[in-house]
């Protein structure tokens, strides 16, 4: 007999702890960005990138030091949209890996696993190689992959209500079929192409990159990740009684069937602007919401707004150190969080103490 999760399972608990949490990564996030925005090429103090801000956003201080020059360019232009960037890109991935988690009831669910990153992809890959999309001009890649992601994440919903309702498991299997047409679509189509320079930018945009980040484009992704992050925080009971599954939630009054399809429309939206953004990075949707749940439980009322602050922390370090890790050069964003995240979640899956909800692996 299985097992009904346990929402408090973690190491801490207590509402304290979790408020002292809070207030201690939103500390520690404030900080991050105004303290990664020093780091780069060229070495700029804390004093100069301070007093950029300052003058930039409140009108303090000597506009013909820090309004003009090869200085504030870099930080207003270069450093801080990028680091902010990163900031909504974590946030919304990790939010998504959460509410996804729970959706489909199965702990090694990523944002992406429905079929969204191979969405993206054709959608991307098709812009560069066939010129679809240059209406959009220089956003055609992003543009088409969002809409490359949002209309897998449709056709996904359609084909699991094929023949009956949509359940975790029913998703997944159309997720994961209708992932690898896409995928099948969009070698075929850079099989077809020839084109080493196109193959060349579908690759380094699939490894995903914070370089593009405009603060027009930022006017668009950070409303939206703090919405949909908001709107989330608000559903955290529908979202634990996910965990229960659909039997035990209707026994108790509620039809889970409505709540994951709108669940789903927001993250597919959700991904959908982060992918437009900065192109697939992997494994902060997975990684952050197990090492949250290993400290904190499995109750979502918690596990959002901490997984929300970690993902925006650990996504700024790590392209911190995308940018300085090699000199004169930089590591795609994706291939680095890989490489930390792969480690991270074997160790999680060796500890015998740790599980999903109640059920311990």
């Amino acid at each position: 007999m299985k097992r009904k999760p346990d929402f408090k399972n973690g190491i801490f608990h207590g509402k304290p702890i979790y408020v002292l949490a809070v207030i201690l990564l939103t500390v520690l996030l404030v900080i991050s960005i105004l303290t990664a925005v020093t780091i780069g090429s060229v070495d700029l103090s804390v004093k100069d990138v301070y007093s950029v801000i300052l003058y930039k956003v409140f009108g303090i201080g000597d506009p013909e030091v820090y309004g003009v020059g090869a200085m504030s360019d870099i930080v207003w232009f270069i450093r801080l949209p990028r680091i902010l960037l990163a900031t909504a890109v974590g946030m919304g991935l990790a939010v998504a890996g959460v509410v996804m988690q729970a959706i489909v009831k199965n702990p090694i669910a990523d944002p992406y696993i429905l079929g969204i990153s191979s969405g993206a992809s054709l959608g991307a890959t098709v812009a560069i190689f066939l010129g679809v999309g240059a209406v959009f001009g220089s956003n055609s890649i992003g543009i088409c992959a969002f809409i490359g992601a949002f209309l897998i994440s449709v056709l996904v919903q359609i084909t699991a209500n094929i023949g009956g309702r949509a359940n975790s498991v029913r998703l997944l299997l159309a997720g994961t079929a209708l992932g690898s047409v896409c995928s099948a679509f969009s070698n075929f189509v850079v099989y077809i192409a020839g084109d080493r320079d196109g193959i060349q930018t579908v690759t380094f945009w699939l490894m995903g990159s914070l370089a593009g980040a405009k603060w027009e484009n930022l006017a668009v992704i950070i409303p939206c990740v703090f919405i949909a992050t908001l709107f989330f925080c608000t559903q955290s009971r529908i979202l634990n009684m996910m965990l229960l599954g659909d039997e035990v939630s209707i026994t108790l009054g509620t039809d889970l069937h409505r709540y994951r399809q709108v669940y789903l429309v927001v993250t597919a939206l959700l991904i959908g602007f982060v992918v437009y953004s900065a192109g697939i990075i992997g494994f902060v949707g997975l990684i952050i919401p197990h090492v949250v749940r290993m400290f904190f439980g499995t109750d979502h009322k918690k596990m959002l707004p901490l997984s929300a602050l970690s993902g925006s922390i650990f996504l700024i370090w790590a392209d911190v150190a995308s940018r300085i890790i090699i000199p004169k050069s930089e590591v795609p964003i994706g291939i680095l969080v890989s490489m930390i995240g792969a480690p991270c979640f074997i160790y999680l899956l060796v500890r015998r103490s740790y599980g999903f909800g109640g059920e311990k692996s």
